[in-house]
């Protein structure tokens, strides 16, 4: 249920100033009253509305009661109501003078009513100073034309989660001041140009969770003044060239949970500068363009696509993103400069990725970095200096990755040990490999674990060892023909999970009989 139907009774529920006593004399039977303006009746056996309201009461809330009707003139004896709310009662039908004589009403919300199906042409015919009107959580399948225009002060219309799936042409037309309109949570199968009609005034749409799956290119055209909308939980699978280039004021566009494969900022056409938040979470996208002319974006979020790879000049000129979500994607890996002159992200959220190296310059320009998420890909180490640039203290997570725990490791090792208090979880900054320490905590190891196997082409040669075994021991024998400063290391994981280990190091007095043959200086 939504949260705002808790909130209106948590403010009637507030004590009255200065502690006094609340007036109970006039109060109507089962009905609370704790101001001599603001009446609440909450009672599971009420079947019928109070009878003797106070001239003075202005709001009544009716909830969590039995009442099934609301008759004619329900309320003609309190002309003066300027706030009237229902909230979870049983209603199944409301006559079309039940309002009659209420005149003054400015808010109106009828919500939470399981069988109420219908409105009777006329409901609101008197309310024409009502700014807004709440209709969520009931049953609602259409409303007949015209169910609206004698509501032509109305701010404020809300019809979220009820089964909604048809859409007069004119059902708003007379609703000129209206700034907030909301229709999710229904099953509206499209929407069409002139669903819109006399919305010139909308700023905010909310759209999502519906059945939509197509939308024309001129659908938004009589909304020209949109700040907000709200189109996520849909069956969009694409989008029109300029489908939203009516919307110059649009700041906000949520996409969320459609079934788009690409997208481009051709969609926002050139007047699309002024967007701040982009959300496309949830989609099937597998190619982006550029979101270059969004010029004002602060928030990206990307995340849950099947995107593989991005173009290099995805984000150039997006210069005020703040917080950018690229997570749980097949992203192998990032290109160069992908994030150059993004000097204000904040927050940058990789995890649940492919990834598996990054560029050393990746971060470069990203002093102010708050939070960097990089769990859960296939990194096994991070290059000498990626993640020196941070400038403020942030939140970092590692976990989840291959890490190779070899010399290779030496910069993550150290870091994550002076870091500490950044890395989010050490604990489970685990080691895959090599097989002795697989399953180790980085933090746990000593620098000098991290060593590396010599490969083809080292200087030193060690073609004169021979690896055997001899009874019960490994034996490893080897001929060193020239002083050598040589030290040979050998690990082994005990039976109780501790690595020991034995070093031995050729005396270097062995080296004093070596003579030198310097050739003279000409």
């Amino acid at each position: 249920m939504d949260m705002r139907l808790h909130a209106t009774l948590f403010l009637l529920l507030l004590p009255c100033p200065n502690g006094a006593t609340p007036p109970h004399a006039d109060c109507p039977d089962k009905c609370q009253c704790f101001t001599a303006a603001r009446v609440l009746c909450a009672d599971e056996h009420m079947t019928s509305l109070p009878a003797n309201l106070s001239q003075e009461a202005v709001e009544v809330v009716v909830m969590t009661s039995a009442l099934q009707y609301l008759f004619p003139g329900a309320f003609e004896e309190s002309p003066q109501l300027t706030k009237l709310v229902f909230l979870n009662n049983p209603l199944r039908s409301i006559h079309s003078q039940a309002f009659r004589n209420l005149s003054e009403l400015r808010e109106l919300e009828i919500s939470g009513s399981p069988w109420l199906d219908h409105l009777f042409l006329g409901t609101f015919s008197e309310q024409g100073n009502l700014t807004e009107l709440q209709l969520n959580y009931n049953k609602f399948q259409t409303f007949l034309p015209g169910s609206f225009d004698s509501l032509e002060r109305l701010e404020s219309l809300q019809m979220k989660a009820n089964v909604i799936s048809d859409l007069p042409v004119s059902l708003f037309r007379n609703l000129r001041n209206l700034r907030v309109l909301d229709l999710s949570l229904n099953k509206i199968p499209k929407v069409e140009k002139e669903t819109f009609s006399g919305l010139s005034a909308v700023e905010i749409l909310k759209l999502s969770n519906n059945r939509i799956a197509n939308i024309s290119s001129d659908v938004f055209c009589h909304v020209p003044r949109l700040t907000e909308l709200h189109l996520e939980g849909n069956g969009i699978s694409r989008l029109a060239d300029g489908v939203f280039s009516a919307l110059a004021d649009l700041t906000v566009l949520n996409l969320r949970g459609n079934r788009l494969m690409s997208f481009s900022d051709t969609a926002l056409g050139p007047e699309s500068s002024n967007l701040t938040h982009l959300d496309l979470r949830g989609n099937r996208l597998t190619e982006l363009s550029h979101f270059g002319t969004l010029t004002s974006l602060t928030e990206l979020l990307l995340s849950s696509n099947e995107l593989a790879s991005l173009p290099r000049d995805l984000l150039q000129n997006v210069s005020a993103l703040e917080n950018l979500d690229l997570s749980e994607n097949r992203l192998t890996s990032l290109p160069d400069g992908i994030f150059y002159g993004l000097k204000s992200l904040k927050i940058i959220y990789l995890q649940k990725n492919q990834l598996t190296d990054l560029d050393s310059r990746l971060f470069k320009d990203q002093e102010m970095i708050q939070q960097l998420y990089l769990s859960y890909n296939r990194l096994q180490n991070l290059p000498l200096g990626l993640l020196d640039r941070f400038a403020l203290p942030h939140i970092l997570r590692l976990h989840g990755n291959p890490w190779k725990c070899d010399c290779h490791l030496w910069y993550l090792h150290d870091f994550v040990l002076n870091s500490h208090r950044d890395v989010e979880m050490p604990d489970r900054v685990v080691c895959e490999s090599p097989r002795f320490l697989r399953m180790r905590p980085l933090a746990s190891i000593h620098r000098e674990e991290l060593v590396c196997p010599l490969a083809d082409g080292d200087p030193t040669d060690l073609s004169a060892c021979i690896l055997r075994k001899s009874a019960n021991s490994l034996v490893i024998r080897c001929k060193v023909e020239k002083c050598s400063t040589l030290a040979v290391q050998v690990q082994y994981l005990g039976d109780d999970g501790a690595v020991h280990e034995h070093l031995w190091k050729k005396n270097n007095s062995l080296c004093a009989n070596i003579t030198v043959t310097q050739a003279p200086i000409p």
